[in-house]
Parts: C-alpha cells; sequence; structure tokens
C-alpha cells in the first residue's frame, strides 16, 4: 500500500489563492507514487497565527495516525515563528508523522531534513520580524510627514475592518 500523505497549504490574505501550492503538491504525490489522504486549506489566515481551522483539524488527524506525512510546498506555510513550528514538528514526530517540504528539498525523516527545518524556521521568524520592522518606520515616517493613514475617503471598499496587528501595536507604542 502506499504511503497516505496529507497536504497543507495556506495563503495570508482572501486575494490570494492555494491552487499554485497544491497543484505543485498534488504532482509532487503523483511522482513519488504518495497516496492523498486530505488537503488542508487554510485561506486568508496569517502564518503567526497558531490557531488555524484546517491546521487544527490536521493536527488533530495527526494525533489519530491517520496519514504517514504532510507535504507542505515550503515550511513557512505551516507558520513563522520558530517555537510554533518546532512545536507542530515534536508533535509530527511523536506520532510518526514526517513532514515533506518540496519547494526546500526537506524530508524530516532524515538528521538532514531535520537540522535545515530547525535553521530555516529561524529564518522565517527574523524575515517575519525585519516585515514588521520596514512596516513600523514606514508608517512612523507617514505619521511625522502629517500623510493620513488608512483607506482614503470615498473608497470603494466599505468593508468593515477589525483593527489588528500591525496597527493596534503601531498605535499602543
Amino acid at each position: 500500500m502506499n504511503e497516505q500523505i496529507a497536504i497543507y497549504v495556506r495563503v495570508s490574505t482572501s486575494d490570494q489563492t492555494t491552487l499554485n501550492q497544491e497543484l505543485e503538491l498534488i504532482e509532487y504525490c503523483k511522482r513519488n507514487n504518495y497516496e492523498i489522504y486530505k488537503i488542508y486549506k487554510d485561506e486568508g489566515i496569517s502564518g503567526t497565527k497558531t490557531s488555524r481551522l484546517q491546521l487544527d483539524l490536521m493536527l488533530q488527524d495527526i494525533r489519530n495516525k491517520l496519514f504517514d506525512a504532510v507535504v507542505v510546498w515550503k515550511f513557512d506555510r505551516l507558520g513563522r515563528s520558530t517555537s510554533h513550528l518546532l512545536q507542530v514538528l515534536e508533535e509530527m514526530k511523536n506520532k510518526g508523522v514526517r513532514l515533506i517540504v518540496t519547494s526546500q528539498n526537506i524530508d524530516t525523516e532524515t538528521p538532514m531534513g531535520k537540522f535545515f527545518f530547525t535553521i530555516l524556521s529561524g529564518f522565517a521568524e527574523m524575515e517575519r520580524e525585519m516585515i514588521r520592522d520596514r512596516i513600523l518606520l514606514g508608517l512612523e515616517r507617514r505619521k511625522k510627514e502629517g500623510k493620513l493613514m488608512g483607506r482614503p475617503k470615498g473608497s470603494k471598499d466599505k468593508g468593515y475592518r477589525k483593527k489588528s496587528g500591525y496597527y493596534l501595536r503601531y498605535k499602543n507604542r
């Protein structure tokens, strides 16, 4: 019997699509004769959130040992926090489920794969912090220049937006 594989895909905003990741991962599974158990999709959800509907379902299925491995396109699809990524990896390891990261040629079943996963997850967290710092710097500059913040008046996008994340951290400095 072929290995049972779970595919996990995520995009951060609702105007992005998981389709490119899905197609590549499905093709990867076909090339390696893996049987796809299920595709878990988190759409429009930041990788900084440790609790995501589909990720949580996948973790529950890991606990129930419903598949042998999880395939992701890039490791940062699972998350950007080193501690969270390593926590997920440890849980997978404890249940005998390996992680395969196709674009970075990582398979946590190998010692080299475990090592690279740890190093790369540290880089992902550093990249996120650098992006955050650049955004805060730009917001501060705009504020000093007296420029308006937020959507322009008369914007066609009238949807209510919850104030969170970068905005609240900037406001509460």
